[in-house]
Formats: C-alpha cells, sequence, structure tokens
C-alpha cells in the first residue's frame, strides 16, 4: 500500500515553548484522500508516546482542540478528521464501522505513530472498539472511549435512533443546530457553535444517514472491549453511568470516569478535568511505547 503525505506546518506558542502545527493528508487503500492534524514536541521524543484523537458523528477534528493544545506540550498529538467530514474527501461509501476502523490502522501506518493511545468520542467509541475487533492489540497502547455504549447493560435509550433519521432528512438544518447546541452544558460562543454547525453539515445527508444505520448486535461492542488486553478509560455522562458501573464490575481493571455535569462533548464543556482525568490514565502507562 502506497500513502501520499502532503504537509503545511504553522509554528505555536505553548507555555513558552514552540510547537509544530501541521494538516497532513494520506490516501487509503480504497483511494481517499483523509486529514489529519498533527501537533506536539512529542514528534522529535518518540518515548513520550503519541495520542490520536477520532471524533464523533458528522464532527471535525478541531472540536479536539482543547486536548490538541494542552496535551501537544508533551505528546505528539494527531486528530483525524474521518471520511466525509471535516477537511478529509467525501467518500463515495465506506460508511461503516469496518471500513473506518480500516481507515484508523491505515493513519497509523501512514502518519508512523508507534503505539498510539486512541481516543474515540461518540461514534468515534464504536470505531475504536471495530478497529480492535479487526486489528487487535498490537499496534496501540491504550483506548480512551469517551460517552458513547459500549454494548454493556442497559441499552441506551434515544439518542440519534429512526425519529433522529427521519428529522434529518425532513429538515437537515434545524436538526443539526438542534444537535449540535445540545452536546453542550457550558456556555459556547454563538460563533463557536456555529463553526461547529456548518462543520457538521459538510458531511453529505446520505453519508450522515449511513453513519447511523449500522446494523448488527450491539454485544459485539462489549465482545471487542472485554477481549482487549490494553489499557481502556472510559468517560461518561449520566447516560451511560449504569454501563460504566457494569464494565467497572466485570473488569475492575477498566477505570471509568462520569462527568456528572457535563454534556456529549464533555473535553469542551469541563476540558481541564477531561485532560487532567488523561494525564492520570497517561501517567499509569509505561513510558516508551
Amino acid at each position: 500500500m502506497r500513502f501520499g503525505t502532503f504537509l503545511v506546518a504553522a509554528l505555536f506558542v505553548l507555555g513558552g515553548r514552540m510547537t509544530c502545527a501541521e494538516s497532513r493528508h494520506f490516501k487509503t487503500s480504497d483511494g481517499v484522500l483523509l486529514h489529519y492534524e498533527e501537533r506536539g514536541v512529542g514528534r522529535v521524543d518518540s518515548s513520550r508516546g503519541s495520542i490520536l484523537f477520532v471524533p464523533g458523528w458528522t464532527m471535525p477534528a478541531s472540536i479536539w482542540e482543547p486536548q490538541l493544545l494542552h496535551f501537544a506540550e508533551r505528546y505528539r498529538v494527531v486528530a483525524l478528521d474521518p471520511r466525509g467530514q471535516g477537511d478529509s474527501a467525501v467518500a463515495p461509501g465506506g460508511y461503516t464501522p469496518e471500513r473506518r476502523a480500516r481507515d484508523i490502522a491505515e493513519l497509523i501506518r501512514a502518519a508512523g505513530l508507534q503505539q498510539p493511545v486512541i481516543v474515540g468520542w461518540s461514534l468515534g467509541v464504536l470505531e475504536a472498539l471495530a478497529y480492535v475487533q479487526a486489528h487487535g492489540d498490537a499496534a496501540h497502547a491504550a483506548l480512551v472511549l469517551v460517552d458513547n455504549s459500549v454494548g454493556e447493560e442497559p441499552a441506551p435509550g434515544g439518542g440519534k435512533g429512526p425519529a433522529f433519521t427521519t428529522r434529518l432528512r425532513q429538515d437537515r438544518e434545524k436538526t443539526v443546530r438542534g444537535f449540535v447546541r445540545s452536546m453542550y452544558r457550558s456556555e459556547q460562543s454563538e460563533a463557536y457553535l456555529q463553526t461547529i454547525e456548518a462543520a457538521s453539515l459538510k458531511t453529505p445527508l446520505e453519508a450522515s444517514v449511513a453513519l447511523l444505520s449500522w446494523h448488527g448486535p450491539r454485544t459485539r461492542w462489549r465482545d471487542a472491549l472485554y477481549a482487549t488486553t490494553k489499557p481502556v478509560l472510559y468517560v461518561v455522562t449520566p447516560a451511560f453511568a449504569l454501563q460504566a458501573a457494569n464494565v467497572a464490575r466485570k473488569r475492575p481493571d477498566i477505570r471509568t470516569e462520569v462527568f456528572a455535569q457535563a454534556g456529549h462533548a464533555l473535553f469542551v464543556d469541563e476540558a481541564t478535568r477531561f485532560n487532567a482525568v488523561l494525564e492520570q490514565f497517561l501517567a499509569t502507562l509505561p513510558t516508551a511505547r
């Protein structure tokens, strides 16, 4: 497989230190040009490790900005725009967990990431678990799963089910606007919210519907979670607190954390706390991965 990488670089000053922000692309095995953003002094010191951030349904890589800024001081950090999202190309197909998991595996190879910690949010949780199911544990150091079901009991209610898909087809802009604004409990600027809404609307309607139309038993995600031998951190809002409790009971080695006052985008709502929780988790991992 051949990958092409294209680079645009800019310099940022973080805490008095220069770090490099790079906008890159690579071509997947089915010919789709995907974009990712890379930052961090960790690029020149691989012993510090790397972190790969995967956003949720129709969301851009840039939604991880509070984490990219924070962790770039000590780690190599990469945030993916999945196919059809952000600055990645709109693919004619491949909006399935299997293909999106393969995109993650191919990004790890294309970027030369050495044992990254994979952080998946929302739909990215399922894609991270599909990645583990299809590609095993060899290429990553740990998983961080942020605010989605992992196939445990109880099954989640509401969410982006058939009624949401119907609304999406009837009035897409209104539905996306409502969804984006529901993700936060803390006040966000109007400019920021409009930026996230516009990014979400870049994903074509049929692709966005396909991402919500995966079939198969929900227990596949639980099986993938419990099969992994790598460290796992499961961070949730109250919607998934009972699942987190069951995970902790069945697998005490999996760390769980509940953000009781945050919205779905908890890493934005409570960025300082989320970054601290992730820092603590990273500190438990081997220094050299």
